[in-house]
């Protein structure tokens, strides 16, 4: 009963009629456990019981469906469990559940005849679980891309529209309560790996792997990268990009420069969207709000119709949990980073002297990768010059080598700023 929660009765009360309309009857909130019984909601609890003690809910013989809305893996990992035990379908909007213990809960669910739907669980009121499982079902999904953390959006938002550092603008989605007093989640690319393993599962029908998501934030991401970006025309997202091979599947978080005039990279502050390339629909955008109480209820309350709509049906003749029959599912591997292949934004700084820039690129040839584009900005005063590269596509095992090399160079100061650049069009 905290935001979501509240979220979720306010719009099943308020657009009853119109559900039970397309559900076939009435979806009624009987019970919900809270930790505190008496703390101010935004949602009226006239009719519903309150309790502290989840188990309570779970194990009532009157209740058919459990949404779970108190996030983490703990807990509600226990709490699924139990209510699937009970022969209960299960509602979750929690996308750290369903990327690390998804596949117990589905084969637990397949085993009871029951369904757990989880569309709250990427990208919030975007219904993108339902477009990639049941929409694009008659595709075979190339790739898909996502901006589908509005923390991470709204600070490279921020940094580029405003010229402003990271940690401020950090500190004012804080204030703004966009991200938590510990924001690792969000910046770090955590929350962001949890859903591009439920999406990259439902795209090319592999088991969950969270494990095995590549993660990179955007704490080192300065106002500078975000303008030498603008000025090469491409913009910063913290993307996550699943991609299928004929070796396997790449499945990374990471920043990402993309071409400015892509619908994708114009998507700011805490919006969410996702790309994904069918290979007979081609390229198709979804674009939405990624969070808040109503967004998120939206999705929540969709799920439960869905749920609601499969009551009387036979279970043989579901939607698969993860899109594919679960007999079906495929042991494509997912491919380190290093079997990766990217173009590249490098920035470097170097003493100002001859010969310099031919070193590097003499380490870039050797390594048969080619530059597509050069910026070189002079330096102010004793400093050094920034030499900033655009690569084009190359195994990032080779640029792990010739970054190491150029690194090595006496003419290069410190560490090389390396930002994955990908282009998303629709070959």
């Amino acid at each position: 009963m905290g935001t979501v929660g509240g979220g979720t009765v306010n719009v099943l009360k308020r657009n009853a009629e119109e559900i039970a309309r397309r559900a076939g009857r009435g979806v009624v909130i009987t019970h919900a456990a809270t930790r505190d019984i008496n703390k101010q909601r935004i949602c009226d609890t006239t009719g519903i019981t309150l309790t502290t003690d989840p188990q309570v809910v779970v194990n009532d013989p009157e209740v058919q469906i459990i949404v779970e809305l108190i996030g983490g893996d703990g807990l509600a990992r226990e709490l699924v469990l139990a209510a699937i035990a009970n022969g209960k379908h299960v509602v979750t909007a929690n996308k750290a559940l369903i990327a690390k213990h998804g596949n117990e809960i589905f084969a637990r669910a397949q085993e009871k005849g029951v369904v757990v739907a989880f569309e709250a669980a990427v990208a919030g009121g975007i219904p993108i679980i339902k477009a990639v499982r049941e929409g694009l079902a008659a595709n075979r999904v190339e790739w898909l891309a996502g901006i589908i953390n509005g923390t991470g959006n709204f600070i490279l938002t921020e940094m580029r529209d405003k010229g402003r550092d990271f940690a401020d603008v950090l500190a004012e989605a804080q204030a703004l309560g966009y991200a938590e007093a510990d924001p690792t989640f969000d910046v770090e690319g955590i929350d962001a790996a949890h859903k591009l393993t439920i999406l990259a599962s439902i795209a090319f029908g592999i088991p969950l792997q969270f494990e095995a998501c590549f993660t990179e934030g955007i704490t080192r991401i300065t106002r500078e990268d975000v303008n030498y970006a603008e000025e090469l025309g491409y913009r910063i997202k913290h993307l996550g990009m699943a991609r299928h091979t004929d070796k396997g599947v790449e499945l990374r978080v990471h920043p990402t420069l993309i071409p400015e005039r892509r619908l994708i990279a114009n998507v700011d502050g805490v919006m969410n969207a996702v790309l994904v390339k069918g290979d007979a629909v081609g390229p198709t955008l979804y674009y939405g709000a990624g969070a808040g109480a109503e967004p998120t209820a939206s999705a929540v309350v969709a799920d439960l119709v869905d749920v609601t709509r499969t009551l009387t049906a036979d279970p043989e003749n579901r939607v698969p949990h993860l899109a594919f029959q679960p007999d079906a599912l495929s042991d494509l591997p997912i491919l380190p980073m290093a079997a990766v292949e990217t173009a590249y934004y490098l920035r470097m700084q170097v003493a100002d002297k001859p010969g310099v820039l031919a070193d590097v690129t003499r380490i870039l040839g050797d390594a048969g990768i080619s530059i597509e584009a050069i910026l070189q900005k002079e330096p102010v005063g004793e400093s050094d010059a920034t030499i900033i590269m655009l690569t084009h596509r190359v195994l990032e095992g080779q640029m792990d080598q010739a970054i190491a090399a150029i690194e090595a160079l006496d003419s290069i100061d410190g560490s090389i700023m390396r930002i994955r650049l990908e282009h998303l069009d629709a070959d």
